[in-house]
């Protein structure tokens, strides 16, 4: 008797990658704006850094909501949701002269990216891989939004060239809004074994928040958050005004990368370029090492990484450096921490019970584009909150090494 090997590209990986793609890209571009909106206005660089980091707050907070929604009525309903309310907090962000207003509608975005970004989808593509796949295709769905990535702050720089940051919004929008093409491929089964079916979310998630190792988790998720936050929002401008000349005659003019603005823009997509062999790797090595360790490779890399780069002169070559060593290591936390959710908690509530979890990572996220935002403005750079990142960095590190992977015993197959 033969046994068929599950696939481990299927539909509902390709289009949840699309979502994840799209999403992201128009995320990770929010630094390039960060520049142009305050010339126009004549802000403080905390105002627009602190609807980002609102931004970055309301997707933490609206992240287990919509894991919830996609339990509780459908996954496709839980989509077209952050959909909407990406591109309406996008188009009447467009329209706000006043720094109370796009720190309000700030919300709207976030609960949008909440809606299409890896609570929800990596909770769909969980559900729907083979055990044996899972790890990977959590890896591979991360990856997808680390390409995004790749194009989407470049593509901000370029649009910002020919139209206004306002047109540049709303062309955003719309291109979120293509997300719901791909709902008809969205075919998650709720896989679960009898325990966890037998269990209630409410049930689950008291087990989970008195579970040490939960509470570990979240916290260990802290300073990626942090630490990602505080770069896409503010790498792009710290390199604009930071970095050393760029040599008219060398590579990067010869590409056409002339201005540390254009090189600013580039390190994202550098960050999310090495990210896509990160995350895959990530994903690749979390089904056959135990995940905690992993993490906590991860992030002793990344604190060693962000130390070096800010007592060295920073340069073209420096800026590249770093960007490929931390765009390696930039999302691979995402497959292990969320497969390591669903390996102990099972699959049944990933959505919510790795919500929660993001919620720590997106508080971080908070206060890394705040604090980068207004220790600028008090203290003229952004050394004091670099240092910071370190320092929670090294605290990630260390709190992984007490979780417990293993099922917890209520929710073993029977």
């Amino acid at each position: 008797m033969t046994t068929t090997k599950a696939p481990l590209i299927t539909p509902v990986l390709i289009a949840g990658s699309v979502i994840l793609m799209i999403g992201f890209a128009i995320r990770a571009s929010f630094g390039v704006f960060q520049i142009p909106v305050a010339q126009e206005f004549g802000w403080a660089r905390s105002e627009f850094s602190l609807a980002i980091a609102i931004q970055n707050l309301a997707w933490g907070i609206g992240q287990p909501l919509f894991g919830a929604v996609a339990e509780r009525f459908g996954d496709r309903k839980a989509i077209v949701g952050g959909a909407l309310l990406y591109a309406l907090g996008l188009v009447l962000s467009a329209f706000a002269v006043e720094p109370w207003q796009h720190q309000w509608l700030a919300i709207l975005v976030g609960f949008g990216i909440a809606g299409t970004g890896f609570g929800v989808i990596l909770a769909i593509v969980g559900r729907a891989a083979a055990p044996e796949n899972r790890s990977m295709a959590l890896g591979i769905g991360t990856a997808a939004g680390s390409a995004g990535q790749v194009f989407g702050a470049p593509a901000a720089e370029f649009l910002l060239q020919y139209y206004s940051w306002q047109m540049v919004f709303v062309i955003f929008a719309c291109v979120i809004m293509l997300t719901l093409f791909a709902l008809p491929f969205i075919r998650s089964p709720h896989v679960a074994s009898k325990a966890e079916l037998e269990e209630t979310l409410g049930q689950v998630l008291v087990k989970a928040m008195k579970d040490p190792s939960y509470t570990l988790i979240f916290l260990g998720f802290f300073s990626c958050g942090y630490q990602l936050a505080f770069i896409t929002a503010h790498f792009p401008a710290f390199v604009t005004e930071l970095c050393g000349p760029i040599d008219p005659n060398g590579m990067l003019s010869a590409i056409g990368i002339t201005t540390t603005s254009a090189l600013g823009a580039i390190s994202i997509a550098v960050i999310g370029m090495f990210n896509i062999a990160g995350t895959l790797t990530a994903g690749w090595l979390g089904k056959r090492y135990t995940k905690k360790y992993l993490l906590f490779g991860i992030y002793v890399g990344r604190t060693i990484a962000a130390a070096v780069f800010i007592l060295m002169p920073i340069t073209p070559t420096s800026v590249l450096v770093f960007s490929a060593v931390m765009g390696s290591l930039w999302l691979a936390t995402v497959p292990l921490t969320s497969g390591l959710v669903a390996h102990i908690y099972g699959i049944r509530y990933m959505g919510t019970l790795y919500g929660f979890v993001f919620l720590s990572h997106q508080i971080g996220g908070f206060l890394g584009v705040w604090l980068g935002g207004k220790m600028y403005d008090l203290n003229g750079d952004y050394t004091l909150v670099w240092w910071i990142g370190v320092g929670v960095g090294a605290f990630s590190a260390l709190v992984h090494l007490p979780v417990r992977e293993r099922p917890l015993a209520s929710l073993r197959p029977a």
